[in-house]
């Protein structure tokens, strides 16, 4: 079983929420700083909007947060572009026969808009989100869960990724995890490197 991660991993779309934090931080006289931008990269949707209240001591509530960022965010993913050579490689697996589905911290609105553009529904055989769990993806359950969800076995899971403390999640729910170069992680390419099963600056490699 293959399975995908869908931001940074098969869809350009880590930059998109840079620029959402940063334009939402911009109108109240914020700036992003590394602490923060860590955390709530990690983080599901609704935990990421709790934090960000807290963390600058807003007087908002987490569902208005989450609101303004959807705004910007609808526009951003009905033009968001895929990873080069991430539709040639599904492709090639789907001609394979290959058994593949989607495991992702991505609003589920969003996530069926991204692959609504390209064309992708009928690639997955389910998508698995980390919101409706209610767990961030760097807990290994969402990985065990995933794989309990679909019928198999851990160790007959390959998990594309490119963030580093998913892929370790994984790895400790015993899956083999292929990491998958995002300039978002650029600091961690060469622990990803070391850490990984196996590790690609980009799906062209393995066409």
């Amino acid at each position: 079983m293959l399975l995908f991660d869908l931001d940074g991993t098969l869809i350009d779309s880590n930059g998109i929420w840079e620029d959402i934090d940063l334009s939402f931080l911009s109108r109240r006289g914020l700036v992003p700083t590394e602490e923060y931008a860590h955390t709530v990269g990690h983080s599901i949707f609704p935990m990421a909007a709790a934090f960000t209240r807290d963390y600058y001591h807003l007087d908002m509530t987490p569902e208005a947060i989450m609101a303004e960022w959807m705004a910007g965010a609808r526009t951003a993913y009905a033009q968001v572009e895929m990873k080069p050579g991430a539709l040639d490689f599904l492709d090639r697996c789907r001609a394979r026969g290959e058994a593949m589905a989607l495991v992702t911290a991505c609003v589920p609105e969003l996530c069926r808009t991204a692959l609504a553009r390209h064309g992708l529904e009928g690639f997955f055989t389910d998508v698995i989100f980390a919101q409706e769990l209610g767990l961030e993806k760097r807990d290994p359950a969402v990985f065990r869960l995933t794989a309990e969800r679909l019928g198999a076995a851990p160790g007959d899971c390959t998990l594309y990724e490119d963030a580093p403390h998913n892929c370790t999640a994984a790895q400790t729910a015993g899956m083999k995890v292929i990491g998958v170069y995002d300039r978002f992680y650029d600091k961690y390419r060469a622990q990803m490197r070391r850490s990984c099963d196996g590790y690609i600056d980009s799906f062209l490699e393995l066409l």
